[in-house]
């Protein structure tokens, strides 16, 4: 009896087989096996063979809408700079895409970074990932070989052992925490789409920290930042980081240090988030990719709910949503950027 994920995998390769043999699409983006279990890797497909390569499963967690505007910009006409765009319809590109992932392929179309017209988008409705950190912790970090997983568990396996973990006990913090599993824009779907889901504690992360004293919650704050080396792997994996320059690479003014020093380090989080507000779906690559395990996420999951709060809205669920720090009306209201003290001197 085939999986869901077998299922998935055979029809997102007939499809995307579809699209290039068709040439609606110069190149096909989704992932392949990595290097070790539970690694999966972006992969680009441009020839309908290369489509055979393609795999679906728990551990798609990479977000691929990180990789559109570069594989766009690489299928352009060469042009200097000054050249006038050229003319005639522009090559496609193909990628799939769960909830959060279509969300910032929506930011990025808001912030001209890709163009809807140019892509070729396959939803899957998201059953939620598995976090491969959860998995190594519940097996004593021993090395793992191979990893068969089924709708509803994983059989982990290596040297002296076998052991089977019920999937939802591993399932990644932002997927538990995820109340939009279906891809917002897309152009044909794979299976069907799931609707809305009814959390909770949808900010739980956020709220215990909240509760703390201001003290308590600056030294959470430096305890999980302690441990960063720097390697911008968080950065590196954001599909909203495309700034030609970076402000950590900025030299005139130098914004932040280069140092692992704690107030360097703390800079440049609390920067890299801010940076976030308003865009971030909270899709989980920054934590994924970190080497050591920090998690900055609920940094922008915080924002996240502040902006939801304050403007009633969430990133990427709307094309016609515009974003909201970068929207302004003369009848705007004012009164968030008062402290409590001038806010009673109003009155």
């Amino acid at each position: 009896m085939t999986t869901a994920n077998e299922r998935i995998t055979q029809e997102l390769r007939q499809r995307a087989r579809q699209l290039l043999e068709s040439g609606q699409v110069a190149a096909f983006v989704g992932y392949t096996s990595g290097s070790m279990p539970m690694v999966m890797q972006p992969f680009v497909a441009r020839t309908p063979e290369e489509t055979d390569r393609l795999e679906w499963n728990s551990f798609c967690v990479l977000n691929l809408a990180n990789y559109l505007p570069a594989l766009l910009k690489s299928l352009e006409p060469p042009r200097r700079p000054g050249d006038p765009p050229p003319e005639g319809p522009l090559p496609k590109v193909g990628v799939v895409a769960t909830g959060c992932w279509s969300r910032n392929m929506v930011v990025q179309i808001q912030e001209n970074q890709v163009q809807r017209e140019r892509l070729v988008i396959i939803g899957i409705s998201s059953r939620g990932m598995v976090d491969r950190k959860k998995v190594l912790g519940l097996v004593g970090h021993a090395d793992v070989t191979s990893v068969k997983e089924d709708d509803n568990s994983l059989l982990v396996k290596g040297p002296g052992l076998e052991q089977e973990i019920n999937r939802w006990d591993v399932i990644r913090d932002n997927c538990a925490c995820c109340v939009h599993p279906d891809p917002v824009i897309f152009d044909h779907m794979i299976g069907d789409l799931k609707g809305e889901r009814k959390l909770g504690e949808r900010f739980k992360q956020v709220e215990e920290i909240e509760n703390m004293s201001v003290q308590a919650r600056w030294e959470w704050f430096t305890s999980e930042i302690d441990s960063c080396i720097r390697c911008y792997a968080c950065r590196n994996a954001c599909p909203l980081c495309y700034c030609p320059t970076c402000f950590v690479d900025d030299s005139r003014p130098q914004w932040v240090g280069k140092s692992i020093e704690p107030v360097d380090t703390a800079i440049f989080h609390i920067i890299r988030a801010y940076h976030c507000a308003g865009r971030c779906t909270d899709c989980g690559s920054c934590e994924s990719a970190c080497p050591m395990g920090i998690r900055m996420r609920i940094l922008t999951k915080k924002l996240q709910k502040d902006v939801l709060e304050l403007y009633g809205t969430e990133a990427g669920m709307s094309l016609d949503t515009p974003l909201p720090l970068s929207t302004y009306k003369l009848d705007d209201p004012q009164d968030f950027v008062l402290t409590e003290s001038l806010k009673g001197e109003k009155k």
